[in-house]
């Protein structure tokens, strides 16, 4: 069971949130060919090939194998596009962690490097590379394959409910098909202008508690993480989004520390089983295990969680659960509570919902 990587592949217009350029993925590389009768044509053929074998030569550095010789001055955007796509669809790597695909971390790479700001106008695929851009690429496209390193982690950064976020391997890369429900306020689980509280658990980034926050502007909202240094890095999020004054962070095993009852909890926890996170991809291993594995069936933290839920829930407020591929495993243990399965438009399964009221 590879837990958490369904909701991966179908949330990655969260990770690529400002993605929306349309891109032919049956387009090759452009090839070459010079008429065999034209003497002229093959010299300068020659010669062309003899010119970027020496090239790094005179510039005092060497192309590493696996970097195509292209006239690197005039390639552009969709070129540097094209052939990273061609890399990564040959090379045994996962496509996970919201990305559907080499020709989708193919682009997200390209704009990384590029720092591409507007990544909808349609002249961008015409932009010119650098030969600096175009190496950095290669190096993290090689880095991506040799070590097996999701994406994220190398571009540090990641997108979550319209938001960019701060990653690294101190915390999972944000992911979570919950960003739908929050974009659209729980609608009609919740009234938006009745939510004054909120309790994130598990927060690892703060993408979710942001996330929350943005969607609920009248709200306080409380993250908590067991991990100190998911909680640094959090604090750096939140801070960066201009949301220190109401996003507070507190360190303790999920519910501890956090006081008064909330109109919202939501929580994405730890819930692959432990047989099933040694069979996960090695992408997956680079992630911090204690954010994933959740003992032999994977529902340790959701039972913590569902049992202490009354305790903290406000009158009329809402429990939110992702768990993946074991919610349905929840909801099989406790048949007498009436979860809700919400539809999810944009793909992405596991999360359960439930009322106060039936708790």
């Amino acid at each position: 069971m590879q837990a958490r990587i369904a909701s991966a592949q179908a949330h990655k217009w969260d990770m690529l949130m400002p993605l929306r350029t349309s891109y032919k993925e049956d387009r090759g590389p452009a090839k070459v060919s010079y008429s065999a009768g034209s003497w002229a044509a093959l010299l300068a053929a020659c010669t062309g090939l003899l010119c970027a074998l020496l090239a790094p030569c005179w510039s005092g550095r060497t192309i590493s194998a696996g970097l195509p010789i292209t006239g690197s001055s005039r390639l552009r955007f969709s070129d540097l596009v094209d052939e990273l796509t061609a890399y990564l669809d040959g090379a045994r790597i996962h496509f996970g962690h919201g990305m559907h695909g080499p020709s989708a971390e193919a682009l997200a790479l390209a704009s990384h490097v590029c720092r591409a700001g507007n990544w909808q106008r349609s002249g961008l695929f015409r932009r010119r590379v650098s030969r600096a851009e175009r190496a950095r690429a290669w190096r993290m496209a090689r880095l991506r394959v040799s070590r097996r390193i999701p994406l994220a982690y190398l571009m540090r950064e990641a997108w979550f409910a319209g938001l960019r976020f701060e990653v690294d391997r101190r915390v999972c890369i944000p992911r979570s098909p919950l960003a739908e429900l929050i974009e659209g306020g729980f609608a009609p689980w919740l009234k938006a202008g009745r939510v004054r509280r909120i309790l994130e658990l598990c927060t690892g980034s703060g993408c979710i508690a942001a996330a929350c926050a943005f969607a609920f502007p009248d709200s306080e909202v409380v993250a908590t993480d067991i991990s100190s240094p998911a909680l640094h890095l959090a604090d750096r999020n939140i801070r960066r989004l201009g949301l220190a004054h109401r996003v507070s962070l507190l360190q303790g095993d999920l519910l501890a520390g956090a006081a008064g009852c909330f109109d919202l909890v939501i929580a994405n926890p730890p819930y692959v089983p432990a047989g099933a996170y040694r069979a996960l991809p090695r992408e997956y291993r680079h992630e911090p295990r204690l954010a994933l594995e959740a003992g032999a069936d994977g529902l340790v933290a959701a039972e913590r969680i569902l049992s202490a839920a009354p305790a903290c829930l406000a009158a009329g407020g809402l429990l939110a659960l992702e768990l993946g591929e074991v919610a349905g495993d929840l909801a099989e243990r406790h048949r007498q509570l009436p979860f809700f399965w919400p539809e999810m438009q944009r793909g992405g399964h596991g999360i359960l919902l439930l009322n106060a009221c039936a708790l």
